[in-house]
């Protein structure tokens, strides 16, 4: 995670996700349980010895969350149960990771697993999976522990909602739900880093989503204040109020304020603590964020090749490390001009 932290900031600062989740991922003992330099998530790990096996889940603390204690180290799997706080609808959050080395018994374990939590709650499972020998199409498979796979997941009644590659032409990431209409808005795309796996977006379509409550403010910043004054003096107000009362009159200035506020003031949406971005995600790398997303989709419709893909994809990555790195120096320039102050 050391060297994809920033980009993966700038991606949930900019796409606000309520659930992330990473799987192979190398974390250490130096990391605690809050995601570094995201305000507002709490991270539920399961690190493994070595490089790459382990996986994350990572929740915004708007929910009510619980970790289901598998008590078994060999099973790369995680499971969260969260509901919305205000909302009675559970729904169990699943991350698996299979090493392509793993043991059949292990798989028993996890099945056994999956069979326990699907029966009771809503189920959403992701992860990366690898079973590159399933023939998609027509559900065939060569490996035992593929076939055993496959039939886990219809036993537990699954239904598969990935159905393009994820990883080098092979689909090894999958996502699936217990329930229809669970989960919608399935997208396959972008990479973090130089990974050769795409993430995958999707929404949980229970009632949290309905339960959003969007706050209006007014956009100070990009007020016209000339309009606005204009709007104001306008009024002759010494003869619009002659002869009217305090009620009276206090009635039309309010009228003719907000007319002008409507005018003059544009309305946004309020930033809650999910929109505070890091301070070296500028607009410029806001910006760049958005243009990497627009060559991927060009890539994938064959209007662009796989190296413009890459290239934009690594001058990102660098240009995230160039503005945090000249912020880390402005800010140490100001602390040490203000001790010889």
């Amino acid at each position: 995670m050391g060297n994809k932290q920033e980009e993966l900031e700038a991606i949930v600062q900019q796409e606000i996700y309520d659930i992330v989740s990473n799987t192979e991922t190398w974390w250490d003992d130096s990391h605690n349980r809050k995601l570094p330099s995201i305000d507002g998530y709490t991270i539920f790990r399961r690190d493994r010895q070595g490089r790459g096996s382990g996986i994350d889940v990572c929740v915004t603390e708007c929910f009510d969350y619980l970790e289901l204690d598998d008590s078994d180290d060999r099973v790369k799997c995680l499971w969260v149960r969260i509901r919305k706080k205000d909302i009675k609808a559970d729904v169990m959050v699943g991350v698996c990771y299979r090493p392509p080395n793993q043991e059949e018994e292990t798989g028993e374990i996890f099945y056994k697993q999956l069979g326990e939590v699907s029966q009771s709650l809503a189920l959403v499972l992701i992860g990366d999976f690898d079973f590159s020998d399933v023939c998609r199409k027509y559900n065939t498979v060569e490996r035992k522990q593929s076939r055993s796979f496959l039939g886990c997941v219809e036993d537990n009644f699954l239904m598969r909602l990935v159905g393009e590659p994820t990883r080098e032409g092979a689909l090894v990431d999958l996502l699936f739900a217990n329930r229809e209409e669970l989960v919608g808005d399935v997208m396959v795309g972008l990479h973090l880093g130089h990974n050769g796996h795409e993430m995958i977006d999707f929404l949980i379509l229970i009632e949290v989503r309905r339960g959003v409550i969007r706050t209006a403010t007014l956009g100070f910043q990009r007020t016209d204040f000339g309009l606005f004054r204009i709007l104001v003096d306008r009024v002759s107000w010494e003869a619009v109020l002659k002869g009217k009362g305090v009620h009276e009159s206090w009635t039309f200035f309010n009228k003719v304020i907000l007319k002008a506020q409507e005018q003059g003031i544009p309305v946004c949406q309020k930033m809650s603590w999910r929109g505070r971005r890091p301070a070296w995600l500028n607009r410029e790398l806001w910006l760049e964020l958005r243009t990497k997303k627009r060559v991927y989709d060009l890539w994938k419709k064959g209007q662009a090749t796989q190296e413009d893909y890459k290239d934009v994809m690594r001058l990102f990555r660098e240009k995230i490390r160039r503005d945090k790195a000249q912020l880390e120096i402005n800010l140490a320039t100001v602390v040490k001009d203000k001790e010889f102050l």
